[in-house]
């Protein structure tokens, strides 16, 4: 990797992580969502795509990294879990650090899958499960976390922390998923 490419994803991960200014909104659930947004779906892949050799020695198989990420993110996102990361600064770090790993695991396998096409379905899987999540936090009828987090009800954030999945997050794995699947169509051509 280039040291520019280093130095740039090293702010990107800063500023997502441990900007003061964001640190103070941390319990803003669509500042929340943009966080996990940037590490799983920006961050995580251009780390492979920057380092695909270490990549493709230490990628794990597309559809147990798959099941590995849809456990982190739901997982943190159920109230117990969402709760600790948003009052403890241990495990804020042990979300953030489990999104990034998740998301870099999805990606490597993916992209280093020997068949581009079990590739795009791994991407597929990921941007279904992010839909639903994304459609459960936007139709909930209250603040699923207001009261785990001690904090008033902001439905409204919560829902536009869905909405930024379903716009975001959703459509980098949909159009990755694509991308691998023409990939492979146009393999099995020549």
């Amino acid at each position: 990797m280039h040291r520019h490419h280093a130095a740039i994803l090293a702010a990107i991960l800063f500023l997502t992580l441990y900007l003061p200014a964001w640190s103070t909104l941390a319990g803003a659930f669509p500042i929340h969502m943009v966080r996990h947004i940037v590490l799983v779906a920006i961050i995580a892949p251009l780390l492979v795509l920057a380092t695909p050799r270490i990549a493709s020695r230490a990628a794990v198989p597309v559809l147990p990294a798959t099941a590995l990420e849809f456990a982190v993110i739901w997982g943190w996102h159920l109230p117990g879990l969402h709760g600790a990361a948003q009052t403890g600064s241990f495990w804020f770090v042990a979300e953030q650090a489990s999104f990034l790993l998740a998301g870099w695991a999805v990606w490597a396998g993916a992209l280093s899958a020997r068949e581009p096409l079990l590739g795009s379905g791994g991407l597929f899987l990921t941007s279904m499960h992010m839909t639903l999540l994304g459609a459960l936090l936007i139709l909930a009828p209250d603040d699923l976390y207001a009261e785990i987090c001690g904090r008033a009800p902001d439905l409204s954030g919560q829902q536009l922390g869905g909405i930024l999945m379903l716009c975001v997050g959703t459509p980098v794995y949909l159009i990755s998923s694509l991308v691998l699947a023409g990939t492979s169509l146009k393999g099995a051509e020549g």
